[in-house]
């Protein structure tokens, strides 16, 4: 059996066959063999559909009238607009959330409209549309409510709202429920199984009941400039939701995120603006990755560690000063959520390994504890999964009431396994890899014994090993200047369009490896085969020295990046597993 690098759990490289048909495409399309297989990988097989995927074009976007429930969503829109209702948006707390209510926010803002938005706490109130907050925007006023990413299973929330005066549109994106709530109007991608993109996000269904509402004010056939920018603003923020709510990004998803993520240079909005330079990136860095790892948890620190209506308000100020502020505190806030996971992650890995959860017959991680904060826990369950392939639920006891985040892996449905365990919850919601509860304290054992039987009884003995897909066996010569320009052609990278990994077997060190970072952690890397030499970079693998400096050959998997250094571009492998013989 071959020894696996670093990680707690073993990777089984499964390496894609090259393809007869890649020749004929890249023939074709004029591109690389390498690209072609990467596509036919994807399955991009007819000419049409990968010249699309290469070159998105905005006009192959949905047209917004074939998102169900819209029809019935703009017309009572422009009601409110017209008669002078007060208008609430209903918001999630996560990035996803927070972008589809800047999105609308916006456009009723330009239509003149009297517009608030209301975010829950994240810990306080928990997700989705609850009855107190229902109670106070009625108070306040309000005539339409309009939930966005949120309110598709809140049918007894929906009929206090109508109780209370109220009409509601719910924009979501969730799993509905048999029962749906009685509303307005109710704008979601599932309700039509022929809708082309069921994988919107919450944002994106926002985008498009905002993008149904500017059609009509067309003036000779011709959306106003206002409003034509505020589409471009609306882009951004919207494929910015798109990216943290990892979404599969091919098809529409795909081509409104590289719109949009391409049109933050151009964004009118001080809030992004602002955002992206306190992250000290400039407008050119705003890819997907650095949406989801520099700017997406620097949003969602408002939320996690105090309010999200502090995010909602850099993404709707026109304030350079209160944005710069906003924006600053945010970054401080991630940078307290990163410690805050540190030490909770350190505590939960002390926990499974002193109790045995990650023995090979055990198939679920349960954990609880009052001291854990409730908004760190769900990115916690995500880095125990990374360290040890279980689906994975934290729970914080506080207040005997326990509000939990789980986290799943390929094949295990959370969402279903949560509700065959529902007589232990308060409550639950989410989908098949995401999910939230609240549970007593006190039924917390039972209900960790019910989830683990569950995963007993649906899981195979080898579903719990992780897959590396890998898309070609390569050589180091194999990826030269046009190959690398093409690679970066895949972007936006993401669910269903990952950044492509590549193996490399038999390769030497030529120089002795060397351990960098802070910790020493990381391991700098200089390997060569038959065809040639490349640097390499292996976070988290600093403990493979000793091993590496034993092996005379061994093999990589990797992604290929260019990497600048004092001026200099230069080809580097960032290792995602290194294998022994």
């Amino acid at each position: 059996m071959k020894k696996t690098a670093a990680g707690m759990h073993r990777k089984i490289w499964q390496i894609r066959p090259s393809q007869a048909e890649a020749q004929a495409l890249s023939q074709q399309l004029n591109i690389s063999p390498l690209l072609a297989q990467v596509l036919l990988n994807r399955k991009l097989i007819e000419i049409p559909h990968a010249r699309s995927f290469l070159s998105p074009k905005l006009t192959d976007l949905i047209e917004p009238a074939r998102m169900p429930g819209l029809t019935a969503a703009v017309p009572r829109v422009l009601q409110a607009v017209a008669e002078g209702e007060k208008i609430a948006i209903y918001g999630d707390y996560d990035v996803d959330g927070i972008t589809a209510v800047a999105i609308l926010w916006h456009l009723l803002q330009m239509l003149g409209t009297d517009v608030d938005y209301y975010i829950p706490h994240r810990v306080d109130e928990g997700y989705g549309l609850n009855d107190e907050a229902v109670r106070q925007l009625a108070e306040a006023g309000t005539q339409l409510l309009i939930t966005v990413d949120c309110g598709v299973t809140a049918v007894r929330q929906i009929a206090l709202a109508a109780s209370l005066g109220m009409d509601v549109i719910i924009t979501d994106h969730h799993q509905p429920d048999p029962v749906l709530p009685d509303a307005a109007a109710i704008v979601h991608p599932l309700l039509d199984a022929d809708y082309p993109n069921p994988a919107s996000s919450g944002a994106m269904v926002a985008f498009k009941l905002a993008w149904g509402i500017a059609e009509t004010q067309k003036k000779g056939g011709r959306i106003p400039d206002a409003l034509r920018q505020y589409l471009l603003n609306a882009t951004t923020l919207a494929g910015i939701g798109t990216v943290a709510d990892v979404v599969d990004l091919r098809g529409e998803n795909r081509i409104l995120v590289g719109y949009g993520l391409r049109a933050v240079e151009k964004s009118s909005l001080i809030g992004i603006r602002t955002l992206v330079e306190t992250a000290q990136l400039a407008g050119g860095e705003v890819n997907s990755y650095n949406v989801a790892f520099k700017l997406a948890p620097m949003v969602n620190a408002a939320g996690r560690m105090g309010h999200a209506r502090l995010a909602v308000e850099l993404m709707t100020t026109d304030n350079p000063v209160r944005a710069l502020y906003i924006a600053q505190y945010l970054k401080e806030q991630n940078r307290l959520r990163q410690k805050c996971q540190q030490d909770i992650f350190k505590q939960a890995k002390a926990r499974i390994l002193q109790n045995g959860l990650n023995h090979p017959n055990r198939k679920t991680i349960v954990l609880a504890d009052e001291g854990w904060h409730a908004g760190v826990i769900g990115i916690v369950a995500s880095k125990v999964i990374d360290a040890f392939y279980r689906p994975t639920i934290m729970i914080n006891t506080a207040n005997g009431l326990g509000q939990g985040s789980g986290r799943s892996i390929e094949g295990f449905n959370l969402y279903k396994a949560l509700a065959a365990c529902g007589e232990h919850l308060v409550s639950f919601g989410g989908h098949e890899m995401a999910a939230g509860l609240k549970i007593e304290t006190a039924k917390v054992a039972a209900f960790a014994e019910a989830f683990e039987a569950y995963a007993q009884a649906h899981f195979g003995a080898t579903e719990l090993e992780s897959f590396l897909d890998i898309e070609a066996e390569t050589r180091i010569a194999d990826f030269n200047e046009r190959v690398m320009k093409e690679l970066q052609s895949l972007e936006p990278f993401g669910q269903g369009n990952p950044r492509p990994l590549f193996a490399t077997r038999g390769v030497r060190l030529i120089a002795p490896p060397r351990r960098v970072g802070a910790r020493s952690d990381h391991l700098q890397v200089s390997i060569a085969d038959a065809s040639g030499a490349v640097r390499c970079i292996g976070f988290g693998m600093g403990p493979l020295e000793k091993k590496l400096v034993e092996s005379d050959t061994f093999s990589v998997a990797y992604e290929p990046q260019h990497n600048t250094y004092n001026g200099k571009t230069m080809l580097q492998f960032v290792l995602n597993d290194i294998q022994f013989e």
